[in-house]
C-alpha cells in the first residue's frame, strides 16, 4: 500500500521508521519531512498544516493511509476533510481533537465523566484568574485554554509567578489566541508518567508506557520543553494501577460517546502517578514527542495493521506484541533552546551512529543546505535512541552513541532515565 505521513519532526521519523518495516507497505511519503525522514522516504514540500493540499495530493497519488504526527492539523480538522474525499486516514476528527486543542473542553469533560483528575477552575478574565490565584496560593498550575506547541503549561511555585503567567498569557498573548481562557488547577505530587492507548472508538489497546523530561536541564530544572528526553517502560507505572488507567480511559472515551464524538486515533494521556493512584493531567490526540520514539522500537507489531484497524473498526481482532526491552532517546537541542536558536549549524557524526547496533537517531530539526550537508533546523535537533534488553544497558547504549554526534552548541540532558535506575521514585 501507498502511506503518507503528516508532519516532520522525530515522532514523524520514527512513525516512517516503524512503517517502512511492514511488508504492506510500498511507498512512503512524508509532508513534509526533514533530512533524516528522506532517508527512508518521499518527502513532500507541503506544510502538516496545509490541509486542502494534503487531501488533493492524498487524492492524486492514490494514498492508501494517511497517518498524522503533529495535533494542529488534527485540530484544524484535517480528519473530517480526508474522510468527506473518501480518503483514509489515522487520527481523531476535529471535535475529538478538542481534548488536546481546549484544555478547557477537556477539563470539562473529565470532570463529568468522573476521572479523576486536579481541580480546576477555568477564567476568561485575567483580573478573575489573579483574584483566584491570590485565594488558592501556590504552588498552582496556569494552563494556556488552546494549543501552545506544549508550552502553555505553567507550574507556579508562588503567587507572583502564576499571576506572571496569567499575564503573559492573556494579556500580553505570548501564545496567541491560545491564550484567550486559561485553566488553574491544583498542582499534583507524584511522578508524572505517559501512557498512550490506539483505539477505534469502541476498542482501544495501551501502549507501553513512558515518561518523558520536560524541562530543558539536568535535575528538572529551568523553563518546560517539548520533552528533552524518554524512556520505557516506565517503572512508576506498575501493575497494580493497570485497572485504574483503563477505568481512565474507558471512562474518557465513553464520556466523548456520551456527546456524540467517536475517538478513534491514539488517545494520549499525561498521568501524574500520586499516592492515591493515577489522575489526568492532560489528555493529548497524537502520539507523544519524544515518547513514540522509544515506544515503537519495543512494538512487535506491524503498525500498519494496527492503525489500519483503528481506522476500519476492527482493532478487537488485532492485539498487540512487545519486545522483552527497554529504549531510551536522548534529544540534542540547539544552543538556546526553548527560547531563541540558531539555525542552519552543520551536524557531523551522523554516518558513524547510523552503523551502531540498537540505535537509531530520530531527526526532529533538521534540514540539508545547498552543499548537501545536515544542519540544524530547529531547536530539537535529534533524538538519540538506543534499546537494550534493560533500562542501565540501554542508557548506555544511548550515550555513547551521543557522544559521536556533534554540532555547534549541542545541548542534551545527561540524567535520562536517573530515577528509574536510582530507585528514587516509588517502585510498588
Amino acid at each position: 500500500m501507498n502511506v503518507l505521513v503528516i508532519g516532520g519532526g522525530g515522532r514523524e521519523h520514527a512513525l516512517v521508521w516503524k512503517l517502512k518495516q511492514s511488508d504492506r507497505v510500498r511507498r512512503i511519503w512524508c509532508a513534509p519531512g526533514n533530512a533524516g525522514i528522506a532517508e527512508l522516504a518521499e518527502c513532500v514540500p507541503i506544510a502538516a498544516t496545509d490541509i486542502e493540499k494534503l487531501a488533493t495530493f492524498a487524492s492524486e497519488h492514490r494514498v492508501d493511509l494517511t497517518v498524522v504526527g503533529p495535533e494542529a492539523p488534527l485540530c484544524a480538522g484535517v480528519v473530517d476533510v480526508f474522510a468527506a474525499r473518501g480518503l483514509r486516514i489515522f487520527g481523531p476528527t476535529r471535535a475529538a481533537a478538542q481534548l488536546e486543542g481546549s484544555k478547557a473542553f477537556c477539563k470539562q469533560l473529565l470532570l463529568e465523566a468522573g476521572v479523576p483528575t486536579a481541580a480546576a477552575q477555568i477564567f476568561s478574565d485575567a483580573a478573575a484568574a489573579r483574584a483566584h490565584v491570590r485565594k488558592q496560593g501556590a504552588p498552582i498550575v496556569v494552563k494556556a485554554d488552546g494549543l501552545a506547541a506544549g508550552k502553555g503549561v505553567v507550574v507556579a511555585g508562588t503567587v507572583a509567578e502564576a499571576e506572571q503567567a496569567i499575564t503573559d498569557i492573556m494579556e500580553r498573548r505570548v501564545f496567541g489566541a491560545a491564550g484567550e481562557r486559561v485553566v488553574i488547577e491544583e498542582c499534583l505530587g507524584g511522578e508524572e508518567a505517559s501512557v498512550m492507548a490506539l483505539t477505534d472508538g469502541q476498542t482501544y489497546r495501551l501502549l507501553a508506557p513512558a515518561q518523558d523530561h520536560k524541562r530543558v536541564f539536568d535535575g528538572d530544572r529551568g523553563p518546560n520543553t517539548g520533552g528533552m528526553g524518554a524512556y520505557s517502560p516506565a517503572p512508576v507505572v506498575s501493575a497494580r494501577w493497570e485497572p485504574a488507567i483503563h477505568e481512565i480511559f474507558q471512562r474518557t472515551l465513553a464520556g466523548l460517546r456520551a456527546r456524540g464524538i467517536t475517538y478513534r486515533g491514539v488517545l494520549y494521556a499525561g498521568l501524574m502517578m500520586t499516592a492515591e493512584g493515577p489522575k489526568v493531567l492532560e489528555f493529548n490526540c497524537r502520539f507523544g514527542d519524544p515518547e513514540t520514539q522509544v515506544v515503537l522500537p519495543r512494538l512487535d507489531s506491524d503498525l500498519v495493521e494496527v492503525l489500519e484497524a483503528c481506522v476500519t473498526g476492527t482493532l478487537s481482532s488485532c492485539p498487540l506484541r512487545w519486545h522483552d526491552n527497554a529504549a531510551v532517546c536522548v534529544v540534542m537541542a540547539a544552543a538556546g533552546y526553548p527560547g531563541e536558536y540558531r539555525r542552519g549549524d552543520v551536524i557531523e557524526g551522523l554516518p558513524a551512529v547510523s552503523g551502531l547496533a540498537n540505535v537509531c537517531v530520530f531527526h526532529a530539526g533538521t534540514k540539508r543546505d545547498g552543499t548537501g550537508r545536515v544542519v540544524t533546523d530547529g531547536g530539537r535537533v535529534l533524538g538519540v535512541t538506543a534499546w537494550e534488553h534493560n533500562l542501565a544497558a540501554a542508557v548506555a547504549r544511548a550515550y555513547r552513541a551521543v557522544a559521536q554526534v556533534r554540532f555547534a552548541g549541542a545541548q542534551y540532558r545527561r540524567d535520562i532515565a536517573a530515577r528509574a535506575l536510582s530507585n528514587v521514585m516509588v517502585q510498588t
